[in-house]
């Protein structure tokens, strides 16, 4: 059975307990799953943010039926690509830009820095202005600018202030929001034979706008976020679990902890990749069957939730606020996520104190990126951009920037001196290279279509 860090003080390597803490009552099944889940159910809860939902339901409304077979991939190898990172994150005690900078020249180390900060900047900048956008559909009397301005503030505030176990806790639960397209599928008479084949039998065109759609769908699942949140935070689990200390060190592992991290991750990213089947199924069914094939702003995309509230008086209206309560509820678990990996990859390549366990005194220049973060992700809705464009935007320039990453987690985590006996297995180098062909090859011919 699974140990779990409020259950034992310390733990000897053949797993004898030596002390155990006062005897609470047995919990359910469900409750000892549901306590499995942490840094994997939130890092996949939060791959589906804004911009994951907008690129979800433009490939739905723009396309049909013919892109749920993404999903049948992206499960997989995102799967492997996060188990890689929560594997190097376990096995090193440290996140994935301080193994880089120990193993790797600056020249490699700086660019790859650089290239999730950039990714996960405008990232923010996108989600915050659909957070803002969202608000505007329930309460139309406040300006944009002053909504995202508060928007951004919030999740600072929440981020630098709410001890790490709390919020951790509480983005779990936000994930629930996406529970919204789950029931609408059931109740709008979805073709699930046409879905079953859609989702068995890829669909490929080498079209410039299949291609931008393939790869934004690609980029929002499989994001360089990602990498960085889950490595670091499996640093952050380990350390709240009492496996490793703050100080650093080889952290104290086992085969039950590694399967509890395992289930865990592979839960994450099902729920991940299943929201986002049924956000695609929703679209396709709702919007392009009834003509409309472009989202342009955040009234057109809750138009795919009115079948949920049909029979209630203003539909339209219910739409809105539901599909807005989802993209905030999400957009307040991703953007911290966005923000903290980014202060993860700058903190560890010039070796600043940090995590979200330390208070802010405590780690100053980490929470400072955090906040730079955030604000300067806010300006960009201040210089023109729109904001439902720009999300599927993000999403395409994610899935270009993840290729490079890819090729360097399969290879950190394929090393023996860096992960020992726990490198990367057949299984895991087949899904990784598999990963970075894939979004590799997708990625060049969109780039080749634009020549």
């Amino acid at each position: 059975m699974v140990k779990f860090p409020d259950e034992i003080i310390q733990e000897t390597e053949e797993g004898e307990l030596q002390g155990v803490k006062k005897k609470h009552k047995r919990p359910t099944r469900i409750g000892r799953f549901l306590r499995i889940l942490g840094p994997g159910i939130v890092t996949g809860a939060a791959d589906d943010d804004p911009s994951g939902i907008a690129t979800y339901s433009q490939a739905g409304a723009q396309f049909g039926l013919q892109m749920p077979w993404t999903m049948l991939f992206t499960y997989p190898l995102m799967t492997a690509v996060q188990e890689a990172c929560m594997r190097i994150g376990a096995v090193t005690g440290k996140g994935l830009a301080a193994v880089v900078r120990e193993h790797y020249p600056k020249k490699i180390l700086y660019p790859v820095v650089l290239l999730v900060v950039c990714a996960n900047t405008l990232n923010i900048g996108s989600d915050i202005g659909a957070m803002a956008a969202s608000i505007q559909l329930i309460i139309p009397g406040v300006s944009f600018s002053v909504l995202a301005v508060g928007t951004a503030l919030l999740i600072m505030l929440l981020e630098v202030f709410v001890p790490y176990r709390t919020y951790i806790h509480l983005l779990k639960w936000l994930a629930m929001a996406l529970l919204a397209y789950f029931v609408t599928a059931f109740l709008i008479g979805v073709p699930w034979l046409k879905v079953l084949k859609a989702t068995l039998v890829p669909h490929v065109e080498f079209s410039n706008q299949f291609l931008y759609i393939i790869v934004a769908i690609f980029g929002t699942t499989i994001s360089p976020y990602l990498f960085f949140w889950q490595t670091s935070n499996v640093v952050e689990d380990e350390i709240a679990s009492h496996r490793l200390s703050q100080n650093g060190g080889v952290p104290r592992l086992s085969k039950p902890y590694l399967k509890r991290l395992r289930i865990d991750t592979a839960f994450g990213m099902l729920f991940s990749n299943v929201s986002a089947w049924f956000i695609i199924v929703v679209g396709a069914v709702v919007l392009n069957y009834a003509g409309i094939t472009n989202i342009n702003t955040a009234a057109d995309a809750a138009q795919a939730l009115e079948p949920l509230v049909h029979t209630f008086p203003n539909a339209g209206f219910w739409a809105k606020l539901i599909f807005s309560i989802g993209v905030i509820g999400i957009g307040l678990q991703s953007i911290p996520v966005l923000a903290g990996s980014s202060a993860y990859a700058v903190a560890e390549t010039f070796s600043w104190k940090e995590g979200l366990y330390r208070k802010f005194k405590q780690s100053r220049n980490f929470y400072f990126v955090i906040i730079i973060g955030t604000l300067f992700g806010l300006m960009f809705n201040f210089i023109g951009f729109d904001p439902i464009k720009a999300l599927v935007f993000t999403a395409v320039f994610n899935g270009i920037a993840a290729v490079p990453l890819i090729y360097l987690i399969a290879r950190v985590s394929s090393r023996e001196d860096v992960m020992g006996e726990h490198k990367s297995g057949r299984w895991s180098k087949l899904g990784l290279w598999t990963a970075f062909a894939v979004m590799g090859v997708f990625a060049i011919a969109l780039l080749s279509s634009f020549i």
